[in-house]
């Protein structure tokens, strides 16, 4: 088929690469715009782009689409069997969602009609669920809201972060649109209608997002909610008015009597042992602190920061 590819960041590489090992034929690649990266603001191509230019392909990075005239008369001169969009980052007009005659199928990492929106991955560990997957499904006006097409499922590990499971979801995403495209090419697969009621969503993440609420949710959400916001924002709380990023975390089992810590001490307060970290969650709850890193200090484990810190009254929050 003649299909046109919209994507932008490492996640949509593998599906590019698998659409060419398929065979279709991609006269256009969609990607958006060079972007400044890193200390020095080097204006770096997106990695859909980069995979592209080396594949021979060519690529196009209209700043907007919706009533870009010029980059609508490229797709209308293609006529397209049909647009995949993996991870592109735009919303993708009415215009282009009629134009070609399969419709525009898109990859979403999650079992739609959960988790719609920008960080599926991420909120799916921040919750604590242990089943997420991914879907194909037909774009339409909404936000991830179109017929879905095919699924896949799979097992979140309790110890897994929102990092580790992008690539797995991103490699097995790709031979899922293959299937996908030629399941409607032959008839095979029916588009079926979203349970709109059972619809959650996945917004894009914000800094503040990282914040511990040691108050407000137990060890356990805590510590889900650290491996959910991996590589970013990560979690940090206060220490002494200053920013405490925490690295790593393990939740103390049942009320922390193993641990020998108190069965109450109140959100936030620190207890020490054996220059172990302990802080008191919700519910009478307990997390180790394994690795943290203070505002303008090198990252740390917790026995090498307690030696720099007296522990006695010690709060985060």
């Amino acid at each position: 088929m003649k299909v046109v590819f919209c994507g932008t960041p490492r996640f949509a590489v593998p599906t590019l690469e698998a659409l060419m090992a398929a065979g279709h034929e991609i006269p256009l690649v969609v990607s958006q715009p060079d972007r400044p990266v890193g200390r020095a603001q080097e204006l770096t191509a997106p990695p859909v782009k980069q995979i592209a230019l080396s594949a021979g392909l060519a690529v196009t990075q209209p700043e907007k689409i919706r009533n870009n005239a010029e980059f609508r008369a490229q797709l209308e001169a293609i006529q397209p069997d049909a647009i995949v969009v993996v991870a592109y980052g735009r919303i993708i007009p009415p215009w282009m969602l009629t134009l070609p005659r399969l419709g525009c199928i898109n990859l979403h990492a999650s079992l739609l009609p959960r988790y719609r929106g920008a960080a599926p991955i991420q909120w799916a560990v921040a919750v604590g669920e242990n089943v997420t997957g991914n879907t194909t499904m037909l774009l339409e006006e909404g936000l991830d809201t179109g017929p879905i097409l095919l699924q896949q499922a799979r097992a979140i590990l309790p110890e897994e972060t929102a990092a580790d499971l992008f690539e797995e979801l991103a490699t097995g995403g790709a031979p899922l649109v293959v299937q996908t495209l030629a399941g409607l090419e032959d008839g095979s697969i029916m588009p079926l209608p979203q349970d709109h009621a059972r619809a959650t969503l996945a917004p894009i993440l914000t800094r503040e997002d990282g914040r511990m609420d040691f108050a407000g949710r137990t060890a356990q959400e805590l510590q889900n909610r650290w491996r959910g916001f991996q590589p970013w924002p990560g979690a940090f709380t206060l220490f002494e008015s200053k920013k405490l990023i925490v690295h790593r975390v393990s939740v103390v089992d049942g009320d922390g009597s193993s641990a020998t810590l108190p069965v109450e001490a109140g959100s936030g307060v620190v207890v020490t042992k054996d220059q172990r970290m302990f802080a008191g969650c919700a519910q009478g709850t307990w997390l180790e602190l394994l690795e943290v890193q203070l505002e303008g200090k090198k990252r740390v484990s917790a026995a090498e920061f307690l030696r720099g810190h007296h522990a006695a009254n010690m709060r985060l929050g």
